[in-house]
């Protein structure tokens, strides 16, 4: 069944560095943060990083970036060597870890560079400015967004609209979490990856939006932040708390005929160890599957 649709899988040691990826590839897919909640700095996330969401994809001449946690500070910082840059940077929601790097994200300040910033609109009518500007004013932060010198467009879009930059489309549906939170389907040249970072399963079907955003997808990067031991453990049960398992993401890659899956937001107290365990699990039910880590580059060949 799956296994016959499925590519060679990429081992952590086949990862390959940024800029012998742009040579070989032009779709390629990068985690800058790749946990969920807060920050988790510490001897026991070295290997597979405690910044919070932030994804790169370098797609034919354009860089997308979707989400601002943590890691998006760190992409800044590389993306310091690179100037005058030019990004597009989506938001699945404003859940302070997916937008708490914004902030510090130095390319923004300075004039050189342009952002094009898109946000679906809120279901209380809040706009994606609205909600960076929000955590720089007083007595959140000392430093205002207006303060950001470089160009900056902001562009609002509703639940399901299609959006086009140049040749490459992206798709947007509804993910199940907490007020609200987007999915990007991302097609450029016959290739799709997939990037749905905060859902949560339902349980007595598979969610519909899921399903179309990651149908025979190439990469399908996919929340899974619990083990189906922790979602439904009686004594502390996370039923409710907008998040899924490896377990069901494998599910779903199967289902919906997807070559690649990572699973990806990874909750705090999982330390390298135990996505070691993770990661040799899923690899024996989908080979083809992978535990994000920051640094990791996905080429989709």
């Amino acid at each position: 069944m799956q296994s016959s649709e499925q590519s060679a899988p990429i081992s952590q040691s086949e990862e390959i560095d940024t800029h012998s990826a742009s040579l070989k590839t032009k779709f390629v897919v990068e985690f800058w943060g790749v946990r969920g909640s807060i920050p988790t700095p510490g001897s026991s996330t070295v290997r597979y990083g405690g910044n919070t969401s932030c994804v790169e994809m370098r797609v034919g001449e354009k860089r997308l970036i979707f989400d601002g946690g943590t890691g998006l500070r760190v992409l800044g910082l590389n993306l310091m060597k690179q100037m005058p840059v030019e990004a597009h940077i989506f938001f699945s929601h404003t859940h302070w870890d997916h937008i708490q790097g914004f902030p510090f994200f130095v390319p923004a300040f300075m004039p050189v560079n342009k952002f094009h910033i898109h946000g679906v609109i809120a279901p209380d009518g809040t706009t994606i400015k609205e909600c960076l500007s929000d955590q720089m004013v007083n007595p959140n932060f000392p430093i205002p967004l207006q303060v950001m010198g470089s160009e900056m467009k902001f562009y609002d879009f509703s639940t399901g609209d299609v959006i086009r930059i140049d040749d490459i489309e992206i798709e947007t549906a509804p993910l199940n979490h907490p007020n609200f939170a987007i999915g990007y389907r991302i097609c450029w040249q016959g290739k799709t990856v997939v990037y749905c970072p905060d859902t949560e399963h339902y349980e007595d079907r598979f969610d519909e939006n899921v399903l179309h955003l990651a149908r025979k997808a190439d990469l399908l990067i996919y929340d899974g932040t619990y083990t189906n031991e922790e979602y439904y453990n009686p004594e502390s049960p996370k039923i409710g708390w907008g998040h899924s398992t490896w377990q069901v993401g494998v599910e779903i890659a199967k289902k919906a005929g997807v070559k690649q899956v990572v699973m990806f937001q990874h909750d705090p107290s999982h330390h390298d160890n135990l996505l070691d365990e993770v990661q040799v699990a899923l690899q024996s039910v989908f080979p083809n599957g992978l535990v994000a880590k920051e640094g990791m580059t996905i080429p989709i060949l």
